[in-house]
């Protein structure tokens, strides 16, 4: 598990150097992001509902239910934290959303096969369906919303956007139990997808080598959104779901999942709206570091 996550940490180094070097920069970075955001993460989407032969259909359902209901409970208690978090009214937002979204389909798949097994991935990615619609319609508002007097109302094309629709086809692929995509479909849309995680990961390296040196330090609102995101969230989850009964097995990998560090799509939607990535690289560049020692602890519960 600590190779899994020193790995990924490794590549946000090296988008890091990159930035440094000029080979990444603000540009070229959301131009980057839309690539993430309209092309290989929408063929990685789906193809996380096309690998290999389909396992028990019997948790598929319970991951949809446990997964709704979970962004429902993270969303109420973030946009209540936010508040305590922060004084600052257009940091909320961002706050906000750190809290809900973790890093499910960049880290999240990785540490739940080390944990559970590969089979696992599937019940990974059918948690990510929820996730992915939850991030594209209430994140989005979050980082483009905030109490500013500059809010930027919420569009609904964002429903009928390139990762909604994969999103959309994926939950369809699930719900029907299809496991004979073709390799001609399936293999282009999984190198495709494959490039997802290393680019985001690059992306968070480059943004942070634009911050000053003491951001890395952190301060008293991203040391205080890390214990919430990193540690309280996540045990909350696990003692509420295991409260109304929910299988073991769903629980634990429902708890991984939030358990993991602030998901990249947060600086990829600052940079593609034009929000100020400080606060949203920050946070994610700490929780990233001390998640290689809290979802071990989580783990341990379970």
């Amino acid at each position: 598990m600590f190779e899994v996550m020193f790995t990924l940490f490794a590549i946000v180094i090296v988008g890091f150097v990159a930035g440094k070097l000029g080979y990444l920069g603000s540009e070229f970075d959301r131009q980057l992001s839309r690539l993430v955001i309209n092309i290989t993460c929408p063929a990685l989407i789906l193809s996380s509902s096309m690998a290999g032969e389909l396992p028990d259909r019997q948790y598929i359902l319970p991951l949809l239910g446990i997964s709704a209901l979970t962004y429902v409970v993270l969303t109420a208690a973030a946009l209540g934290l936010s508040r305590i978090l922060t004084r600052k009214i257009t940091d909320r937002g961002i706050v906000a959303f750190a809290l809900v979204f973790g890093n499910v389909g960049f880290m999240g798949y990785p540490v739940v096969a080390s944990i559970f097994g590969h089979q696992a991935v599937f019940y990974a990615a059918v948690l990510n369906v929820v996730n992915t619609f939850a991030v594209f319609t209430i994140g989005t508002m979050m980082i483009t919303g905030g109490e500013g007097s500059d809010r930027e109302r919420f569009s609904k094309k964002v429903l009928y956007s390139t990762p909604m629709f994969s999103a959309y086809l994926s939950m369809l692929i699930v719900a029907l139990g299809i496991d004979n995509i073709p390799g001609f479909v399936s293999q282009p849309l999984t190198m495709i997808g494959n490039i997802t995680v290393p680019a985001a990961l690059l992306i968070i390296g480059s943004s942070m080598s634009q911050l000053p040196l003491r951001a890395f330090m952190g301060n008293v609102t991203v040391y205080a959104t890390t214990l919430c995101r990193l540690l309280i969230l996540p045990i909350g989850v696990l003692y509420f779901c295991r409260f109304l009964g929910f299988d073991p097995f769903v629980t634990g990998i429902n708890t991984v999942v939030i358990a993991m560090p602030v998901a990249t799509y947060g600086t990829i939607l600052c940079l593609k709206y034009d929000r100020d990535t400080t606060l949203i690289a920050e946070v994610t560049f700490i929780t990233t570091l001390l998640s290689m020692l809290t979802i071990p602890l989580i783990v341990c519960m379970l």
